[in-house]
This record gives structure tokens, sequence and C-alpha cells, in this order.
């Protein structure tokens, strides 16, 4: 199947957003994907602050991005807009890092005043960048991601089935098998 780079844009350690991106890789790895993590955190700020092209770390960001058929962007939401730390990766790669690629974009915050920042924000970036196709995003409001003491991920029920739907089309955009999972949440 597809060769999918799931990256997270978010700044914080214990975040929902690259933990709703997980949960979701592995519904991608269920229908036959190929998934790789990326979370930006874990770049060296000197690198993605100074713009440095040639640092390793961004050159390897980089590759990822070019091995990838598809692309599942998800950020927080801050100030209306995705989070300064993605927006630091994107500067970086190349202008048509997405060329070619299908890519799925999503978002978590604290209100529903938030939500078009995927629409308004995000994708004009996503597509200025040559992707084959964006698929439907959703926004994922914080108090429906829950995460137990032992780890575990649970998504309330209407935000998980709407999440489902978009990793389905995203997925049978790239030639997945959508309906091995399609009772699954």
């Amino acid at each position: 199947m597809a060769t999918v780079l799931s990256v997270s844009g978010s700044p914080s350690a214990t975040s929902r957003t690259a933990r709703l991106l997980r949960h979701l890789d592995e519904r991608l790895i269920a229908q036959g994907h190929e998934v790789t993590a990326l979370d930006v955190r874990t770049l060296p700020a000197e690198a993605l602050l100074g713009a440095d092209f040639a640092h390793p770390a961004i050159v390897r960001a980089t590759a990822l991005f070019e091995q990838a058929d598809g692309v599942v962007i998800g950020t927080p939401v801050y100030k209306a807009a995705y989070s300064g730390l993605l927006k630091s990766l994107l500067d970086l790669l190349p202008q048509y890092a997405l060329a070619g690629k299908t890519v799925l974009p999503l978002a978590t915050g604290g209100s529903t005043a938030h939500v078009l920042a995927i629409d308004y924000a995000l994708r004009p970036v996503l597509a200025s960048m040559g992707p084959a196709h964006i698929t439907p995003g959703w926004f994922t409001l914080d108090k429906d991601i829950t995460v137990g003491e032992d780890g575990t991920l649970t998504v309330a029920p209407g935000s998980a089935e709407a999440l489902a739907q978009v990793t389905d089309q995203f997925s049978a955009a790239l030639g997945g098998r959508t309906t091995l999972l399609a009772a699954a949440g």
C-alpha cells in the first residue's frame, strides 16, 4: 500500500494532537499502509528557528516528506492558526515538498471558535506546496480527547466517527482498504 508520514506540529510532550495522530496511525496501518511518525518538537530548535536547511535533522525530515505518498498533518490551534512550530518546519521544506501527495489536515483546540483554522490557515499553506489532493480535514475539540492514566486514548463517539470517516477518505485516496474497519472507531 502507501507510505504515510504522520506529522505532529504540537510543541507539547503530552500532546493530545500527537496522541490522536498515533491513534489514527494505527487505523492506517491496519488498512495496509506503512506509517512513519514525525513529532516536529523532536527536531532541534536551533535548526528550526535558525532556518538551517542543511542541519542533518532537517535533511532527514525533508527526506521523510519526499518518500511519503501521503502526509497527515496534525496541529493544535493557537490564536486561530496552526502552531508556530509546524510553521517553522513547513518553511524549511522545499516549495513543492507535497507535490503529487495526498494530504490530510487535522487540528485540535479548546473551542469551536477555532474550527475554521484548518480551512483558513492551514489548507492554503499546504495547497501552496503542490499536493495532488488535500482531503477533507477535521477539527477535534480537546474535551473530546481523553487520555487514561495508562496512556490509552479515548475519543468521544461523535468525534471518533468523524475522524474515522476522514481517515478512511484519506486512505481510499491512497488506495487503502477502508471497508476492513468500517465498524471500528
